[in-house]
């Protein structure tokens, strides 16, 4: 091709509208929902996030759901309910975001990183055990990117060893593990709602657990401690004297947020069709160029696909940030492959093992653009810039 030709090919490219990585799939239903919230007078935690954390623990199997204001302050009341503090170990995953590591801090605990498997993005029996010391106290075990962890031995593990499992989910909401949605049979497990998730709030998360004292004390964490919601307190015909029983949080979920989730809620079974078509394409037309390898479902579950990323091998010929500029270029929104908490400045001080799955997958994967409304076209243009970059 001229140097002409490659000129308007170039140009013509620059002019198509930019393809985002990822879009919430947000309507006028939720707009009403959220305006009907307001209107009520009532928009703070009150009957929508109750009647949300309802809905929400009923799809992932579980008997109580706690709202709280992020993905990260789930994790943190999980900890707190699981017993966990100062001197204890909690073993995570380096390959996540830095928050799964973040909160054994908050809790005055020392995170451990074990390796994950390079085709799923998750710890696994081994790489947790590796990790074990007369320290561990909890687990946390991520379903990274959407894609389920093998949860039976898993649990099987933490149980022998007398250690406590908590399960990051925030990617994971509809994802499935033999034939059950991720979060059946969870001790504790942390969900996020915030706009790169498949179901999002704006900000927000939730806790579910099958225990109705943990569900109990959570719900009194995320509101300073106090025994008896400010709700409850307004819905009283009688004043009523709160105290204040621990030390606790501003973790709450506004009804605004709630009334959001629940339309996000009903969407969920279609926004997941929708990514598995879309993932399945990805992986039919990329089967083929050498030295790219397409994230997957594993043989004993099913993903969401809230992230659908490739990891290039040592055959692709350009390098990952190579691709993620030529892509750049032709108007595709990547992000890097998931980070790894012990490269990240804030854990310089961490004397992290060896973890070379993790580092392999953080710095050889891409994150391609999946989403609702996503058209062939789009995919297309994703498609042949990795075509491309490969010499296919």
């Amino acid at each position: 091709m001229s140097v002409v030709a490659n000129t308007a090919v170039a140009t013509e490219i620059a002019d198509l509208p930019k393809i985002p990585v990822m879009v919430p799939w947000l309507g006028e239903e939720e707009a009403e929902a959220a305006a009907s919230a307001v209107r009520s007078g009532w928009v703070a935690q009150g009957p929508r996030v109750a009647e949300f954390e309802r809905a929400f623990a009923a799809q992932v199997g579980a008997a109580h759901g706690v709202a709280v204001s992020s993905g990260t302050t789930a994790l943190h009341l999980g900890l707190v309910v699981l017993g966990v503090g100062a001197g204890d170990e909690v073993v995570v995953p380096s390959l996540s975001f830095i928050a799964t590591a973040n909160v054994a801090r908050y809790v005055g605990a020392t995170p451990v990183f074990a390796d994950i498997d390079e085709a799923t993005g998750n710890l696994t029996p081994k790489t947790i055990e590796a990790a074990l010391t007369p320290r561990t106290r909890a687990v946390i075990l991520v379903h990274q990117g959407g894609v389920p962890a093998d949860l039976e031995p898993i649990r099987e593990l933490c149980r022998q060893r007398d250690v406590a499992l908590l399960e990051d989910a925030a990617c994971a909401a509809g994802s499935r593990y033999r034939g059950l949605p991720v979060g059946a049979g969870a001790q504790v497990a942390a969900w996020s709602f915030h706009p790169r998730k498949l179901l999002t709030t704006g900000e927000g998360g939730m806790v579910t657990t099958d225990d109705p004292e943990w569900a109990t004390r959570m719900r009194r964490l995320r509101e300073h401690g106090m025994n008896v919601s400010a709700a409850d307190r307004h819905a009283s015909a009688k004043p009523v004297l709160e105290a204040y029983l621990e030390t606790g949080f501003n973790y709450r979920m506004t009804d605004i947020q709630a009334a959001v989730g629940l339309v996000q809620l009903t969407k969920l079974a279609a926004t997941i069709t929708e990514r598995r078509e879309l993932a399945a394409r990805y992986q039919r037309e990329l089967a083929g160029v050498p030295g790219l390898v397409p994230v997957a479902d594993p043989g004993y579950g099913e993903t969401n696909y809230q992230s659908f990323w490739v990891r290039l091998t040592e055959a692709f010929p350009v390098s990952r940030d190579e691709l993620l500029d030529r892509l750049s270029e032709a108007g595709v929104s990547a992000r890097r492959g998931i980070m790894a908490a012990h490269l990240e400045p804030a854990y310089a001080d961490v004397q992290a093992p060896a973890l070379p799955a993790t580092e392999a997958l953080s710095l050889n994967s891409l994150i391609l653009p999946v989403f609702h409304g996503m058209t062939a076209g789009q995919q297309d243009r994703v498609l042949a810039v990795l075509k491309a970059a490969a010499g296919a």
